[in-house]
């Protein structure tokens, strides 16, 4: 099996006498390390089996029978339900058996949509849950060919055992076999030749026929066509006009399906960093694909290799980004912005962490130069109190020093 980097984490929180929640995207290996992680003897509820989905929505009282039925006398007795959204009552059903007797049963609780469950006011357990989340993997689960990490370099450290490697982890990728295919689990460890019919399938499957169940889209076509002309802007700062008018969809529905991309954990909002004396700064945010492989299939394109050779740029800057969101996740503080003025003057990405502002430019070059940092300067000069260093994250083969205060930074060292 393979390291995941929340699993220690996760597996030390789960010996904790509350409601455990994990969400994430469909396929980021949710149900694999929860499986993994709990006991053998846990009961299991499989919501993703139709037959037993559509068993628990006629007869909701079923779930806590078959609690109930389990040994009185064992304490901690894990109980799994995978997809628990599909049927909200069963939340209801866990906050009943918990306050009956906290120690008893040890509830996890897994899904790939929030939506659902606001939308029906389903009981999130408030005071008796921890809310967790998985992700794609990152650089730290899923290591460069072209080089190792250097975590004293790193503009955003990402604790791994001390700063050691995983110890088993997935497959070493060179950099455009992973702008290709992206970080899902079952991805990378596929053949080669299967990995883009999976992608393709996953764009059908999950982004289109479980959306069309979760959400119940009333105009279909019109879904599909703002799917993939949201995919093809992926990495863009948004603009709900040009795709309600190329999609022949109103602007307050396009701002309702990039919601819906949210709830459903495949989309990434990134705000624009406003804390500026500047009075040209746009304030609209950007909006990436939590996964470049999946948004590549979104948007009808075939991911390999030349996809991304055709135009490599964009697709790198979007790696970067997403990269650095799953790590503040994980962190669980701090902030990721961009920045942007009108005048076309841009940082593709700002950190905020542990009080501090750290601007990011990401750049195709494998000799970059000190013109590629000029933004990153004048964003340093600006925030001097709370920003002390920049970063051109490139394709050079070792960390630069290009100024005093930006460093060259080679992809597999981010």
């Amino acid at each position: 099996m393979f390291d995941r980097w929340y699993a220690e984490k996760l597996q030390a929180k789960l010996g904790r006498p509350y409601v455990h929640l994990l969400f994430g995207a469909w396929q980021t290996g949710k149900s694999t390390l929860l499986n993994q992680l709990i006991p053998e003897d846990a009961l299991r509820f499989d919501l993703t089996d139709p037959q037993e989905r559509s068993r628990h929505l006629g007869h909701p009282g079923e779930f806590a029978q078959a609690c109930r039925s389990l040994p009185a006398n064992k304490q901690g007795q894990f109980v799994f339900v995978d997809e628990a959204q599909a049927v909200p009552a069963i939340f209801d059903g866990v906050q009943s058996l918990y306050d009956a007797d906290k120690t008893r049963w040890r509830f996890v609780l897994c899904g790939s949509s929030a939506r659902k469950l606001r939308l029906t006011g389903a009981n999130l357990l408030p005071g008796r849950s921890l809310l967790h989340h998985l992700y794609p993997l990152t650089l730290a689960e899923h290591p460069a060919k072209e080089g190792k990490i250097a975590y004293a370099t790193s503009p955003l450290p990402f604790p791994w055992r001390q700063g050691k490697s995983a110890r088993n982890p997935f497959p070493e990728w060179d950099l455009v076999t992973r702008l290709a295919y992206g970080a899902l689990p079952g991805i990378v460890t596929a053949d080669k030749q299967d990995r883009a019919d999976l992608l393709k399938a996953y764009g059908f499957v999950h982004l289109e026929e479980e959306i069309r169940r979760e959400a119940l889209v009333k105009d279909w076509g019109a879904f599909v066509r703002f799917l993939q002309l949201a995919a093809v802007a992926s990495g863009q700062i948004l603009n709900y006009a040009n795709i309600s008018q190329e999609s022949g969809i109103s602007q307050p529905t396009v701002k309702a399906y990039y919601q819906l991309l949210e709830d459903m954990f495949v989309g990434i909002r990134v705000p624009a960093y406003s804390k500026s004396p500047r009075k040209n700064l746009l304030s609209t945010p950007k909006f990436l694909f939590f996964d470049l492989g999946v948004r590549h299939a979104a948007a009808g394109l075939n991911p390999a290799p030349e996809l991304v050779q055709a135009n490599p740029g964009p697709v790198f800057e979007q790696w970067v980004g997403t990269e650095l969101w799953k790590r503040l996740q994980y962190l669980g503080e701090g902030k990721l912005y961009h920045q942007r003025s009108r005048d076309g003057a841009e940082v593709d990405f700002v950190i905020e962490h542990s009080n501090q502002l750290t601007p990011i430019e990401v750049k195709w070059t494998e000799k970059p130069a000190l013109n590629d940092a000029r933004h990153l300067l004048t964003f340093l000069a600006e925030k001097s109190k709370e920003a002390k260093h920049g970063y051109v994250v490139c394709r050079c083969p070792r960390p630069l020093q290009l100024h005093e205060k930006i460093t060259a930074l080679p992809w597999f060292c981010l």
